[in-house]
């Protein structure tokens, strides 16, 4: 019964109400004034056209906030106006706005109430005035019945105006309120995009430095009785992982905080650093590129390499036996990926943990595809991405 409405909007509704009201009434009176019959007739129609306009005018003054009282409201002022034997008025005119109130702003049911007050409303007029009012009285049958059936097309044509007006703005509102809904989901899906995206870096950021760090943390352990410089060594290697490991977090957790960026991503010329990172591991890759990128491939495409190969990477630190072979190949239209290790047993030829996936989403992201499978004695992974034409 009872919509959402703003303080000013109800304001601005009660206040155009009363100058209606005010504006409107001195019309109606002044058709039913002094000389349109006795005094007493003249004031009881002066009382019933104040009466039906409150009533008009109050419905009007709440045509947004409840369109179903708005809607009795205005059938109570008819039905005072009728009682009176008034003709039309100036102030029917509230009639009209409180049918395209319930039209724009009431609900399914006072929407379909409006239509049949239209509706009945506009026969209720044309037989109001053609049995009460007199209209066309003097005419023959024919002709009366003629104006008659006039006056219910305009009456009921007057009534649908309003409220097919009122049906178009609820359909002009629906369609801002869906529009609105459209995009946030929209910007939903787009933060909910982004949060993956720094998971994954997290991921594979976190997941690469810990594996650096435990290779040499249990190379120090070993060295450290025999070779205590070597242990120096693997631990320095240690805290400049950890520093850049850490480094990167903060990096992610920032881009989480503030949206303003993306910041800086790993390219092509980062490839060497991290190979160094594993070499640093005690891990030897084996690396090859033929043929070599002609000229400098998209940003998103660098990130993927980069990206599958830290993982194939730390993968091999993990459960490698201290070699990979990795090659890559730069043709005109793809780049095609291949890393190799030899495994243990514990390894299980299951693809299904969360750096394959990882690896997997990130060539999709880019329109291409990955594998990774155990083959004998060795772990491939493959992918392919497209790359189109580099600049």
């Amino acid at each position: 019964m009872i919509r959402p409405l703003s303080r000013t909007a109800l304001v601005l509704d009660i206040v155009g109400a009363a100058l209606l009201f005010l504006i409107l009434t001195p019309f109606s009176v002044a058709f039913y004034g002094p000389g349109t019959g006795g005094a007493t007739a003249s004031a009881a129609s002066v009382v019933a056209v104040v009466v039906a306009g409150v009533l008009m005018c109050g419905g009007v003054a709440i045509g947004r906030l409840a369109p179903a009282l708005a809607l009795v409201a205005a059938w109570a002022g008819a039905i005072v106006q009728m009682s009176a034997s008034l003709g039309p008025l100036p102030l029917d005119l509230g009639i009209l706005l409180v049918l395209y109130a319930t039209a724009a702003w009431g609900s399914r049911a006072v929407l379909w109430w409006g239509f049949g007050s239209a509706l009945f409303g506009g026969l209720v007029a044309a037989v109001y005035m053609v049995a009460v009012t007199g209209v066309g009285s003097g005419s023959s049958g024919w002709d009366q019945l003629t104006i008659g059936s006039l006056l219910l097309v305009l009456s009921i044509l007057a009534l649908g105006f309003a409220w097919v007006c009122g049906l178009l703005w609820r359909v002009v509102l629906r369609g801002r309120s869906t529009r609105s809904a459209q995009l946030q989901a929209e910007a939903l899906a787009a933060e909910e995009q982004e949060r993956v995206r720094i998971a994954r870096d997290m991921h594979d950021i976190v997941a690469h430095s810990l594996a650096v760090v435990i290779a040499q943390a249990d190379g120090a352990r070993y060295a450290a009785s025999a070779k205590p410089e070597m242990a120096t060594e693997a631990l320095g290697t240690i805290a400049q992982t950890a520093r850049s490991a850490l480094s990167d977090v903060r990096l992610l957790l920032t881009q989480l905080r503030h949206r303003q960026g993306d910041g800086p991503q790993p390219t092509l010329a980062d490839l060497e650093a991290l190979f160094a990172q594993v070499r640093q591991a005690g891990i030897e890759p084996r690396i090859t590129v033929d043929p070599t990128p002609p000229g400098e491939p998209p940003g998103a495409i660098q990130l993927a390499v980069y990206r599958i190969l830290q993982e194939a990477l730390t993968n091999a630190i993990r459960h490698g036996d201290g070699a990979v072979d990795v090659h890559l190949a730069w043709l005109p239209d793809r780049v095609d990926i291949d890393v190799r290790n030899t495994v243990g047993r514990e390894l299980s030829s299951s693809s299904g943990g969360h750096g394959v996936i990882g690896m997997r989403e990130r060539a999709q992201l880019v329109g291409g595809s990955l594998q990774a499978e155990r083959e004998g004695t060795r772990f491939v992974v493959r992918a392919s991405l497209p790359i189109g034409e580099v600049t």
